[in-house]
């Protein structure tokens, strides 16, 4: 197992959210939608994108769009066009004054828009997360990312229009595996680019010692790795090890293995009943004692605190 494949599997899609918007020009769509993450593809059409703190971008059609964290933003055909439709958590959609039509009305199945033919076509899916293994990659992007159509052209995108149309038993699964391969692909391609700056857990997997010392630690966080053991399997030194890991990933192995411990352990708290004795064997530490030791120099507060605040 690599990095990305840990942290995707913390971010799968359960319930996504997924609309299909059909709009005329002028057009253009606030998103408040309160969503941790989410995707976007134009079928059809071009579209800015704008949102409070960043340069605008453009999207062209086939162009992929990811969006972080929970403010608003606004996709529309031209930058100083003025918001329609508002949508609102769980894809209710809202017409704003002035809208030329009743952009609420529905088309088909999870479709919206003026009419069929409209020159605009936007597909969105959004997911809903909470998990500190989430977040580790939701950190690693930017509020928008823009990925283009050429670096993600193929089958996963081509089928979500026939998909988001449907209405048949397991639907839901569908779409939900649909955005999870999107998200996926549209990732890969994004982290490949220069400009992306990949953080250095992705950067390291290519690496032939920082990248198989990785993967032996997300394998197996329970085992007690040392960084002679590390050394070992890698078939290195200790030292350089220690050199080359802590040059691409950013951090020395052990704070990396305690980090994604802590991480790991932070989500077993929130979504698990587990006492803290059996998640701190879970993760790799002797006892709760051991494991709260951990977790207050690395979180400041105590995992028992931490459950308490995430269950609320």
């Amino acid at each position: 197992m690599d990095v990305l494949d840990d942290l995707l599997a913390g971010t799968r899609a359960r319930g996504g959210v997924f609309n299909l918007t059909i709009l005329d020009p002028p057009w253009a769509l606030d998103i408040r939608d309160e969503a941790a993450l989410s995707l976007a593809t134009l079928v059809r059409g071009s579209a800015w994108v704008r949102r409070d703190g960043v340069e605008p971008v453009r999207m062209e059609q086939g162009d992929v769009a990811v969006f972080t964290g929970t403010s608003p933003y606004i996709v529309g055909d031209a930058l100083e066009t003025a918001p329609q439709l508002r949508i609102h958590p769980g894809g209710l959609c809202e017409p704003l004054p002035g809208a030329p039509v009743d952009y609420s009305a529905r088309l088909g199945v999870r479709t919206y828009g003026g009419r069929v033919e409209g020159e605009a076509m936007v597909v969105s899916g959004s997911y809903q997360l909470a998990g500190d293994v989430s977040q580790r990659l939701l950190a690693a992007l930017p509020s928008v990312l823009v990925v283009p159509a050429a670096d993600v052209a193929g089958s996963v995108m081509d089928t979500v229009l026939g998909e988001i149309q449907r209405d048949e038993p397991g639907q839901q699964s569908v779409l939900d595996r649909w955005l999870d391969l999107a998200l996926i692909t549209t990732l890969r391609a994004w982290f490949a680019k220069p400009e992306s700056h990949a953080p250095g857990w992705y950067q390291a997997q290519s690496d032939p010692v920082a990248g198989l010392a990785l993967r032996l630690i997300h394998e197996n966080p329970a085992h007690p790795w040392s960084v002679p053991e590390l050394a070992s399997r890698v078939g290195v030194s200790r030292a350089s090890l220690a050199r080359r890991f802590t040059a691409v990933v950013g951090e020395a192995p052990m704070t990396y293995l305690t980090g994604w411990r802590i991480t790991l352990a932070a989500d077993l708290l929130r979504s698990t009943r587990d006492t803290v004795e059996s998640i701190a064997r879970q993760v790799g530490y002797a006892n709760a004692f051991a494991l709260s030791v951990a977790f207050k120099r690395v979180r400041g507060t105590t995992p028992t605190a931490h459950r308490r605040a995430t269950t609320a």
